[in-house]
């Protein structure tokens, strides 16, 4: 699925004479030559500590140099922890002053999808490489003013699909590519787990978006990587919710949705808080790929007629592996596995998906 006409027009007109430049100059990292690049993370919720802060341990190409929070506790604790210099620890009254730090060269933002245009836009003007968590933002009009700031300032943006840098994905997606089962039919994928929270920010409209803005995306992306082809239209999709005094005014706990693919290929998609499911199936001309569970921290799991899928690791080894990856592609000047775009692109299924359910109506997405 190309961006819409629409959407890169206007990513065109925001980025403005910066975009005559090539991928790999705009891709040209640091101001010096590094052998480790310095990551910031931005919020230091759950995913920063007991992720991605222990996975900065193992990085080869990366490590933690710096911290944002708004909380003076937690700035005491990682300071100690981690050993870090009071000099690369910010709020976020004071984020900008780190384009005066050459010790970050990336900042990784961690926060509520709500957060992630400004901290990326304010980065990338302090003229450090962005790394954002999924969903990338919460509309794909964010997401284009992301990539053209990301554009302008010549700094390079990765999003956390931590999946696409892992090798059992790649194993069922090179089946898929080269058709060792022949060509896809059908698809089935489904991405949730029951979250017995009942104030948290993903289940606020104006923060997390509900169900489809966290875990949709990967329901999202399990079809499309499943398939490896992009989807033309939403057929049908409907939300609901058990728990109307959480999820409310009609904010989606559960989520359902038909994706029409080229050549008439279906893919039946379901995403929810309020039950675990984690499963992809993908069924071929001669065969079926079967991964249970397809997106887990510890581990996918999967077979085909062509042998077990199963490359064993232990967390937080996906994300070493993505952000060893990425800082990889910033020291040598090319182009990001995950760039914007590809967060754009989910986002902008994200939408259709809501408008179908909101209408009952199909929506194209070409």
């Amino acid at each position: 699925m190309s961006i819409s006409r629409r959407k890169l027009l206007k990513t065109l007109a925001f980025s403005g004479a910066s975009m005559v430049f090539s991928p790999n100059t705009l891709l040209s990292c640091t101001r010096n030559k590094k052998d480790r690049l310095g990551v910031a993370l931005v919020g230091l919720g759950y995913y920063s500590t007991d992720l991605l802060a222990p996975a900065l341990q193992q990085t080869r190409r990366c490590y933690l140099a710096g911290i944002v929070t708004g909380t003076p506790s937690k700035a005491e604790a990682w300071k100690k922890k981690y050993n870090i210099p009071d000099k690369n620890i910010y709020n976020y009254q004071n984020f900008d002053d780190i384009a005066n730090n050459p010790d970050i060269d990336v900042v990784y933002v961690v926060l509520p999808p709500s957060m992630h245009e400004e901290y990326v836009v304010r980065a990338v003007n302090a003229g450090k490489h962005v790394w954002c968590e999924k969903p990338m933002a919460m509309t794909e009009d964010a997401c284009v003013r992301m990539i053209a700031a990301c554009y302008k300032n010549k700094r390079s943006l990765a999003i956390g699909y931590r999946l696409q840098h892992e090798p059992n994905t790649n194993a069922y997606r090179a089946i898929v590519k080269n058709k060792l089962l022949g060509s896809v039919k059908q698809l089935e994928d489904a991405a949730g787990y029951f979250d017995g929270r009942t104030d948290h920010w993903k289940q606020k409209r104006e923060m997390g978006g509900g169900v489809m803005l966290d875990m949709g995306v990967y329901a999202i992306q399990g079809a499309r990587l499943g398939t490896g082809m992009e989807p033309l239209s939403v057929v049908s999709a409907q939300t609901s919710t058990t728990r109307p005094e959480i999820y409310k005014d009609g904010l989606a706990e559960t989520a359902i949705a038909t994706l029409e693919f080229p050549g008439g290929v279906m893919a039946n998609i379901k995403t929810s808080f309020g039950e675990n499911i984690n499963f992809l199936n993908i069924y071929c001309e001669k065969g079926d790929i079967k991964m249970e569970p397809y997106s887990g921290y510890a581990g996918l799991k999967g077979s085909s007629p062509l042998g077990e899928i199963n490359t064993s690791y232990e967390v937080p080894w996906q994300q070493a592996n993505q952000m060893d990856d990425d800082a990889l592609s910033i020291m040598q000047g090319k182009p990001m596995l995950v760039p914007g775009e590809e967060g754009q692109r989910d986002i902008r299924i994200v939408e259709a998906i809501l408008r179908s359910a909101a209408t009952g109506q199909a929506v194209s997405l070409v």
